[in-house]
């Protein structure tokens, strides 16, 4: 059932605030472009708006990536009524900005999941990506998505790198992976060594939830592109908020990444992560697997086949939390630098970035929202590996709602006791966000009397007014002036002077320069100011 509502302004869930009506949700026109989103543009300037009304829904799923629309398909192939409700459009978020990994050596994960819980739970979690895999590589087969087989490679180029993948392999093989240890390996620069597991796979993201979008609209599911969530209220039914109408349902599914509710306090659980991705055009085959460094700062690399049939190798790294780095377009130049280095005879194609949640436990969070309600579910905090762990958990959350059975699922519970072993960081994480807080409010009472505007790709965070942090921005010769305060949690925002948005430091919100939402867990944009 749908509910129209009178026009009028709305309410950011989380922090309050009225979004004026520049601050719509939309992406922005200065986003760094993938590689993956340059093949299959995202038209989001035609997404289509809800237009469905007098129907019941058992199951709303909020986000169109890989986890909301596998979740989606296991819904609707089981009979149930699906709705799936999507601010952009159609893998628009993470899953269209991913490396595309598909690999059960997820560089040192294990190792520190090892570090952190039981062998049991390690075993479980493997499980659980395991049958991700196995599910993933049969749709694929079945539908026709290209998949190319590699070697999944955690290499080391020092001697802490060194340690760290060992440590890695004695995890994975404990865990049951078959995995080897390689004295060498074929890049093109020293290492020290590398753990090695073979017949994984990669692919192009968005090709493969293109396809799973027409899967659910060929078993009836509907997916409602252009249609921001701004709130979720009530129980039997619950009812999901758009900019004008009310969307009622037996359960809602939140597959967001971070949830856009506060409720269980997921954003104090989790680190959001942001990391570039580089394509470059090669004259043959740059790498012969898909690696991954034990090092710091974090290297992948993987190849890729160009449009006009050759190669192209794709770098990523460099990753740092977002909004707590002093020049983001820095650490792009630096990866293309060492790309230059070591593949003296790589072109740059494409740049962009993408970001994820790193859970405190190491463990993402599926199933309830809150410890009383089970019409609530949640999925995301994948720590950068949301290829296998997203249908993983499409497959718990289809499963909890279908009443069907998945031992291993219990792993990811999000109040369950495995949870808890991640309090410690998540204790020392809340800190920093404190911190961050604090000098956020702090840092811009040295612009009271410097009154300049920015130049051209440039923003700072000024006072005109006591109380009111302005937000300015030069880009494409116009200034623009909004609210400098996160509306989730009152963050004071930093410009990313690679992508050109206003980033929050505290949990990742995002904002382009005329306050337009990006990604969130905000709900709405940033309010104008006037000098």
């Amino acid at each position: 059932m749908v509910r129209r509502y009178p026009p009028g302004p709305n309410t950011c869930a989380g922090g309050g605030g009225v979004p004026p009506a520049h601050a719509t949700i939309r992406r922005s026109t200065v986003a760094l472009t993938s590689l993956w989103e340059d093949r299959r543009p995202r038209n989001h300037a035609s997404a289509r708006p809800l237009s469905v009304s007098g129907r019941a829904w058992d199951v709303v799923v909020v986000g169109a990536g890989l986890t909301g629309l596998t979740t989606a398909l296991l819904l609707a192939r089981a009979g149930l009524e699906v709705l799936v409700l999507e601010s952009y459009g159609v893998g628009s978020g993470t899953t269209g900005r991913s490396t595309a990994k598909l690999s059960l050596l997820q560089g040192t994960h294990l190792s520190k999941l090892a570090g952190r819980h039981t062998e049991d739970v390690v075993e479980q979690y493997v499980t659980g990506n395991r049958e991700a895999l196995a599910w993933l590589l049969r749709y694929c087969a079945e539908h026709e998505v290209a998949v190319q087989r590699r070697t999944s490679y955690t290499y080391a180029t020092t001697e802490r790198g060194e340690h760290a993948a060992r440590a890695e392999h004695r995890a994975a093989r404990d865990a049951g992976l078959e995995v080897r240890w390689e004295s060498s390996t074929d890049l093109p620069f020293r290492t020290r060594g590398a753990v090695a597991l073979e017949d994984q796979a990669q692919l192009d993201p968005l090709e493969l939830v293109d396809a799973l979008a027409a899967d659910v609209r060929r078993h009836g599911g509907t997916i409602a592109e252009g249609t921001p969530v701004r709130s979720v209220s009530g129980r039997g039914p619950v009812r999901v908020r758009i900019d004008d109408a009310e969307v009622e349902a037996d359960r809602v599914v939140l597959a967001t990444n971070m949830p856009i509710l506060d409720r269980g306090g997921f954003f104090g659980r989790a680190v959001p992560a942001r990391s570039y991705g580089l394509a470059f055009a090669t004259p043959e085959r740059a790498v012969d697997g898909m690696y991954l460094s034990a090092d710091s700062p974090g290297r992948s690399l993987r190849d890729a086949p160009a449009a006009d049939g050759g190669d192209l190798l794709l770098v990523g790294g460099n990753g740092h939390t977002t909004g707590r780095t002093r020049s983001p377009r820095s650490r792009v130049a630096d990866l293309q630098s060492w790309t230059a280095t070591h593949f003296p005879d790589a072109e740059v194609t494409h740049t962009w970035s993408a970001q994820d949640y790193v859970t405190a436990s190491g463990l993402p969070y599926v199933g309830r929202l809150s410890p009383r309600r089970d019409d609530l579910l949640v999925a995301g905090g994948y720590s950068k590996w949301g290829m296998t762990n997203g249908v993983a958990a499409a497959l718990a959350l289809s499963s909890r709602i279908l009443r069907g059975h998945t031992p291993w699922a219990d792993v990811l519970d999000p109040w369950s006791r495995h949870a808890a072993r991640g309090l410690p960081d998540a204790t020392l994480a809340n800190a920093e966000v404190g911190l961050e807080l604090t000098r956020g409010w702090i840092r811009p009472v040295t612009g009271l009397t410097h009154r300049t505007d920015p130049v051209e790709g440039q923003g700072r965070v000024k006072i005109y007014r006591v109380g009111l942090p302005t937000a300015v921005s030069r880009v494409h010769g116009q200034v623009h002036r909004v609210s400098a305060v996160c509306p989730h949690l009152g963050g004071i925002l930093r410009w990313n002077d690679a992508e050109l948005s206003w980033d929050c430091p505290l949990h990742g919100s995002r904002f382009g320069p005329a306050g337009e939402l990006l990604e969130g867990p905000a709900t709405c944009g940033l309010g104008s100011h006037e000098e």
